[in-house]
């Protein structure tokens, strides 16, 4: 099933993150999750005003992407975000702090987990402009 939904440009950077996931090796997928340990909610709003939910779990197993929330599984962190705040984030055109204070991010929960993201964004970076 494709985590892709259209309208969406936050769910190709989704499905790339799933994708990068999926291609490493088992050990590393584990590592990954053992330095993160927290479970995100995405709600995405498109420039329509739709907005779309994900959940990216880099606490249990070896990590995974969804759509939507998943049953059994609570956010650790939940955050409200523009689709291009977003993108712009995971090309690193924004500063994730920068974007908080001023309001274009919103979250709940374990803040100090968002720090975390960076990494995992930060990571997928180079791939995300190619495909973008």
């Amino acid at each position: 099933m494709s985590i892709k939904i259209d309208g969406f440009k936050s769910s190709e950077l989704l499905a790339q993150i799933e994708d990068q996931l999926k291609t490493l090796p088992e050990a590393e997928r584990k590592a990954q999750v053992q330095k993160v340990k927290g479970v995100f909610q995405f709600n995405v709003k498109n420039s329509g005003g739709k907005i779309g939910t994900w959940t990216l779990d880099l606490k249990n197993g070896t990590g995974s992407v969804a759509v939507g929330t998943v049953a059994g599984l609570k956010p650790d962190i939940t955050i409200d975000i523009s689709d291009q705040d977003f993108i712009d984030l995971a090309e690193g055109k924004a500063n994730g702090q920068k974007l908080f204070m001023s309001g274009k991010i919103k979250a709940k929960g374990a803040i100090m987990l968002a720090t975390k993201l960076d990494a995992v964004l930060k990571s997928n970076k180079d791939k995300v402009q190619a495909k973008l």
